[in-house]
Protein backbone atom coordinates (compact mmCIF):
# COMPACT_ATOMS: atom_id res chain seq x y z
CA UNK A 1 0.00 0.00 0.00
CA UNK A 2 1.44 3.46 -0.93
CA UNK A 3 2.59 5.61 1.97
CA UNK A 4 0.09 8.24 3.09
CA UNK A 5 1.75 11.66 3.24
CA UNK A 6 0.88 14.55 5.53
CA UNK A 7 0.08 16.90 2.65
CA UNK A 8 -0.35 16.98 -1.11
CA UNK A 9 2.88 18.17 -2.71
CA UNK A 10 3.48 19.02 -6.36
CA UNK A 11 7.14 19.44 -7.32
CA UNK A 12 8.31 21.83 -10.01
CA UNK A 13 11.02 20.00 -11.98
CA UNK A 14 13.13 20.73 -15.04
CA UNK A 15 14.65 17.34 -15.89
CA UNK A 16 13.95 13.62 -15.76
CA UNK A 17 16.42 13.28 -12.90
CA UNK A 18 14.55 15.89 -10.84
CA UNK A 19 11.22 14.25 -11.65
CA UNK A 20 12.48 10.90 -10.38
CA UNK A 21 13.82 12.55 -7.22
CA UNK A 22 10.43 14.18 -6.65
CA UNK A 23 8.63 10.87 -7.02
CA UNK A 24 11.11 9.07 -4.76
CA UNK A 25 10.65 11.70 -2.05
CA UNK A 26 6.87 11.42 -1.96
CA UNK A 27 5.62 14.10 -4.35
CA UNK A 28 2.18 13.24 -5.61
CA UNK A 29 2.50 15.16 -8.87
CA UNK A 30 5.13 17.08 -10.85
CA UNK A 31 4.94 20.24 -12.89
CA UNK A 32 7.46 20.01 -15.71
CA UNK A 33 9.08 23.10 -17.21
CA UNK A 34 12.44 24.50 -18.29
CA UNK A 35 14.34 27.74 -17.61
CA UNK A 36 13.28 28.39 -14.03
CA UNK A 37 15.53 31.46 -14.09
CA UNK A 38 12.83 33.27 -16.11
CA UNK A 39 9.92 31.72 -14.23
CA UNK A 40 9.66 28.67 -16.45
CA UNK A 41 8.85 28.01 -20.10
CA UNK A 42 7.42 25.09 -22.06
CA UNK A 43 9.76 22.07 -21.88
CA UNK A 44 10.92 20.24 -24.99
CA UNK A 45 8.79 17.47 -26.46
CA UNK A 46 11.60 15.00 -25.75
CA UNK A 47 11.67 15.92 -22.07
CA UNK A 48 7.89 15.72 -21.74
CA UNK A 49 7.86 12.27 -23.33
CA UNK A 50 10.71 10.90 -21.20
CA UNK A 51 9.18 12.13 -17.95
CA UNK A 52 5.70 10.98 -18.91
CA UNK A 53 6.99 7.48 -19.73
CA UNK A 54 9.19 7.19 -16.62
CA UNK A 55 6.93 8.38 -13.80
CA UNK A 56 4.09 6.67 -12.02
CA UNK A 57 2.60 9.94 -10.74
CA UNK A 58 0.70 12.59 -12.75
CA UNK A 59 2.71 14.95 -14.92
CA UNK A 60 1.50 18.53 -15.46
CA UNK A 61 3.27 20.62 -18.09
CA UNK A 62 3.82 24.36 -18.11
CA UNK A 63 2.84 25.90 -21.45
CA UNK A 64 4.49 29.30 -21.72
CA UNK A 65 6.44 30.34 -24.83
CA UNK A 66 8.80 32.80 -23.11
CA UNK A 67 9.66 34.57 -19.90
CA UNK A 68 8.48 38.08 -19.16
CA UNK A 69 4.91 39.31 -19.02
CA UNK A 70 1.76 37.27 -19.63
CA UNK A 71 0.31 39.28 -22.50
CA UNK A 72 0.72 37.11 -25.58
CA UNK A 73 0.68 37.92 -29.29
CA UNK A 74 -1.39 35.88 -31.73
CA UNK A 75 1.76 34.11 -32.87
CA UNK A 76 2.57 33.19 -29.27
CA UNK A 77 -0.97 31.94 -28.71
CA UNK A 78 -0.62 29.71 -31.76
CA UNK A 79 2.64 28.36 -30.35
CA UNK A 80 0.89 27.60 -27.07
CA UNK A 81 -1.95 25.83 -28.88
CA UNK A 82 0.57 23.64 -30.69
CA UNK A 83 2.29 22.80 -27.39
CA UNK A 84 -1.05 21.92 -25.81
CA UNK A 85 -1.82 19.58 -28.73
CA UNK A 86 1.50 17.81 -28.16
CA UNK A 87 0.79 17.44 -24.45
CA UNK A 88 -2.59 15.93 -25.21
CA UNK A 89 -1.07 13.48 -27.67
CA UNK A 90 1.47 12.36 -25.05
CA UNK A 91 -1.14 11.75 -22.35
CA UNK A 92 -0.14 14.57 -20.01
CA UNK A 93 -2.36 14.94 -16.93
CA UNK A 94 -2.80 18.72 -17.14
CA UNK A 95 -1.43 21.88 -18.70
CA UNK A 96 -0.41 24.89 -16.64
CA UNK A 97 -1.35 28.12 -18.42
CA UNK A 98 -2.24 31.76 -17.86
CA UNK A 99 -2.73 34.93 -19.87
CA UNK A 100 -3.47 38.54 -18.95
CA UNK A 101 -4.73 41.39 -21.09
CA UNK A 102 -3.35 44.92 -21.38
CA UNK A 103 -5.37 46.02 -18.34
CA UNK A 104 -3.86 43.36 -16.10
CA UNK A 105 -7.03 41.26 -16.03
CA UNK A 106 -7.38 37.61 -17.06
CA UNK A 107 -7.44 37.48 -20.87
CA UNK A 108 -10.71 35.59 -21.14
CA UNK A 109 -10.80 35.12 -24.96
CA UNK A 110 -7.25 33.74 -25.07
CA UNK A 111 -7.82 31.54 -22.05
CA UNK A 112 -11.00 30.08 -23.55
CA UNK A 113 -9.09 29.13 -26.69
CA UNK A 114 -6.31 27.48 -24.70
CA UNK A 115 -8.70 25.64 -22.39
CA UNK A 116 -10.89 24.42 -25.25
CA UNK A 117 -7.78 23.03 -26.94
CA UNK A 118 -6.63 21.36 -23.71
CA UNK A 119 -9.72 19.33 -22.92
CA UNK A 120 -10.11 16.64 -21.70
CA UNK A 121 -6.82 17.42 -19.91
CA UNK A 122 -7.10 19.32 -16.66
CA UNK A 123 -6.04 22.97 -16.46
CA UNK A 124 -4.08 24.86 -13.82
CA UNK A 125 -4.00 28.66 -14.01
CA UNK A 126 -0.47 29.64 -13.04
CA UNK A 127 1.14 32.57 -11.25
CA UNK A 128 0.19 35.08 -13.90
CA UNK A 129 -2.56 35.46 -11.31
CA UNK A 130 -0.05 37.01 -8.91
CA UNK A 131 0.58 40.01 -11.16
CA UNK A 132 -3.04 40.63 -12.14
CA UNK A 133 -4.73 43.95 -11.33
CA UNK A 134 -7.43 42.68 -8.97
CA UNK A 135 -6.90 39.24 -7.43
CA UNK A 136 -10.44 38.73 -6.18
CA UNK A 137 -11.93 39.57 -9.59
CA UNK A 138 -9.30 37.44 -11.34
CA UNK A 139 -10.10 34.56 -9.00
CA UNK A 140 -13.74 34.56 -10.05
CA UNK A 141 -12.70 34.83 -13.72
CA UNK A 142 -10.42 31.80 -13.38
CA UNK A 143 -13.24 29.85 -11.75
CA UNK A 144 -15.70 30.86 -14.47
CA UNK A 145 -13.30 29.51 -17.09
CA UNK A 146 -13.57 26.07 -15.51
CA UNK A 147 -9.93 25.74 -14.41
CA UNK A 148 -9.50 22.89 -11.96
CA UNK A 149 -6.69 24.56 -10.05
CA UNK A 150 -5.03 27.90 -9.29
CA UNK A 151 -1.33 28.11 -8.42
CA UNK A 152 -0.68 31.26 -6.42
CA UNK A 153 1.65 32.94 -3.96
CA UNK A 154 -1.22 35.11 -2.74
CA UNK A 155 -0.32 38.11 -4.92
CA UNK A 156 3.03 38.41 -3.11
CA UNK A 157 6.61 37.42 -3.90
CA UNK A 158 6.28 34.21 -1.86
CA UNK A 159 3.47 32.04 -0.57
CA UNK A 160 4.60 32.78 2.98
CA UNK A 161 4.12 36.52 2.42
CA UNK A 162 0.81 35.90 0.67
CA UNK A 163 -0.51 33.25 3.04
CA UNK A 164 -3.41 35.36 4.29
CA UNK A 165 -4.76 36.08 0.82
CA UNK A 166 -4.29 32.42 -0.08
CA UNK A 167 -6.45 31.64 2.93
CA UNK A 168 -9.10 34.08 1.69
CA UNK A 169 -9.07 32.41 -1.73
CA UNK A 170 -9.35 28.95 -0.18
CA UNK A 171 -12.41 30.05 1.76
CA UNK A 172 -13.92 31.82 -1.24
CA UNK A 173 -13.37 28.79 -3.43
CA UNK A 174 -16.11 26.83 -1.64
CA UNK A 175 -15.20 23.70 -3.55
CA UNK A 176 -15.29 25.38 -6.96
CA UNK A 177 -11.52 25.22 -7.55
CA UNK A 178 -8.39 23.87 -5.86
CA UNK A 179 -6.08 26.60 -4.57
CA UNK A 180 -2.44 25.48 -4.55
CA UNK A 181 0.08 27.53 -2.58
CA UNK A 182 3.40 27.94 -4.35
CA UNK A 183 6.63 29.96 -4.60
CA UNK A 184 9.19 29.98 -1.81
CA UNK A 185 7.58 27.02 -0.05
CA UNK A 186 10.30 25.52 2.17
CA UNK A 187 10.44 22.92 4.95
CA UNK A 188 10.89 25.70 7.52
CA UNK A 189 7.82 27.72 6.48
CA UNK A 190 5.31 25.24 5.03
CA UNK A 191 3.71 24.58 8.43
CA UNK A 192 2.94 28.27 8.92
CA UNK A 193 1.71 28.66 5.34
CA UNK A 194 -0.57 25.68 5.90
CA UNK A 195 -1.77 26.91 9.28
CA UNK A 196 -2.84 30.31 7.96
CA UNK A 197 -4.00 29.42 4.45
CA UNK A 198 -5.39 25.90 4.94
CA UNK A 199 -4.54 25.31 1.28
CA UNK A 200 -5.18 21.71 0.19
CA UNK A 201 -2.11 21.51 -2.08
CA UNK A 202 1.46 22.87 -2.10
CA UNK A 203 3.95 23.51 -4.91
CA UNK A 204 7.72 23.63 -4.49
CA UNK A 205 10.93 23.01 -6.43
CA UNK A 206 12.21 21.28 -3.26
CA UNK A 207 15.82 22.10 -4.02
CA UNK A 208 18.59 20.59 -1.95
CA UNK A 209 22.22 21.70 -1.49
CA UNK A 210 23.02 21.02 -5.17
CA UNK A 211 20.32 23.45 -6.31
CA UNK A 212 18.11 20.75 -7.79
CA UNK A 213 15.07 18.81 -6.58
CA UNK A 214 16.18 16.54 -3.75
CA UNK A 215 14.19 13.59 -2.43
CA UNK A 216 15.05 14.39 1.20
CA UNK A 217 13.70 17.93 0.87
CA UNK A 218 10.62 16.58 -0.92
CA UNK A 219 10.05 14.18 1.97
CA UNK A 220 10.35 16.97 4.54
CA UNK A 221 7.78 19.04 2.66
CA UNK A 222 5.38 16.16 2.14
CA UNK A 223 5.62 14.77 5.66
CA UNK A 224 6.27 17.82 7.86
CA UNK A 225 9.77 16.71 8.88
CA UNK A 226 12.07 19.50 10.08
Amino acid sequence: MPKKHARFLECCVTSLEEALEAQAGGAQRVELCEQLSVGGVTPSSELIRSVRESLGIPVNVLVRPRGGNFRFSEEEVETMLASIAECKEMGVNAVVIGALDSNGDVDMPVMRRLIDAARPMKVTFHRAFDVCRNPLKAFEDVISLGCERLLTSGHEATAYDGRRLIGTLVRNASGRIIVMAGCGVKPYNIVEIERVSEAPEYHSSAHGPAGTTDREVVSKLADNIL
